[in-house]
């Protein structure tokens, strides 16, 4: 996470609310944010976060950045208060059997569905993070590198990333040979060789994994 003061802070979360702000002088009021964790693992579910914040005139909240350039624990601090003070946020997800059978970016879109129709209300804009999603009535925007650029979109990739990461812990437990904990379904070395002594588990992508095994 960037050393930054209070004040600091406070700028750059206004800086990264000017998409939501030229949204708000279109007329749109209930701007949702939207972002996924988890396209590039070999196992687990990958998971969209979808957030409505208020206005950064009502609200500021030090810290919110992009997910990967927060640390685990202010992550798991600012999920708490993204979930208070947000207008509306969900989290949808779509499994690895899904995956295997539409393909990761249909399953991430899927996802990202998934967590906008949980919304109440329902949001009349979206940001999405560089992705246009397709039988979706509600005008969207996708903005390239959106979680370092829209305060909603990293609000949304925060919710996700905590979400899947205590999910991929709790498979630790169920799968521990495969490091879950640690490398939460990426491709690390440890992980790749573990599948190559022990063959995939159930959350595995068997579309993703193949070709380590056959080389194993």
């Amino acid at each position: 996470m960037p050393r930054r003061t209070a004040e600091q802070w406070i700028t750059h979360y206004h800086e990264m609310s000017e998409a939501e702000n030229r949204l708000r002088g279109q007329g749109y009021t209930l701007i949702c944010g939207v972002d996924e964790v988890g396209r590039g693992p070999l196992a687990g579910p990958v998971m969209a976060g979808a957030v409505i914040l208020p206005p950064d005139t009502e609200l500021v909240i030090p810290g919110v950045d992009d997910s990967k350039k927060v640390s685990p624990k202010k992550r798991a601090e600012l999920y708490g208060i993204i979930q208070e003070k947000a207008i509306a946020w969900a989290v949808g997800a779509a499994d690895v059997e899904t995956i295997d059978r539409i393909n990761i970016l249909q399953a991430t879109m899927l996802a990202m569905r998934r967590a906008i129709e949980q919304l109440d209300p329902q949001p009349d804009a979206l940001l999405v993070d560089a992705l246009t999603l397709h039988d979706i009535s509600i005008p969207q925007q996708p903005i390239v590198h959106g979680d370092a650029r829209s305060v909603s979109i990293a609000a949304a990739s925060i919710l996700a990333k905590v979400t899947r990461d205590t999910l991929m812990e709790e498979l630790d437990e169920l799968y521990p040979q495969y490091g879950f904990r640690d490398n939460k379904g990426y491709g690390t070395a440890a992980h790749i060789a573990a599948i190559r002594e022990y063959g995939p588990c159930p959350i595995h992508r068997k579309s993703f994994i193949g070709h380590f095994v056959e080389e194993g």
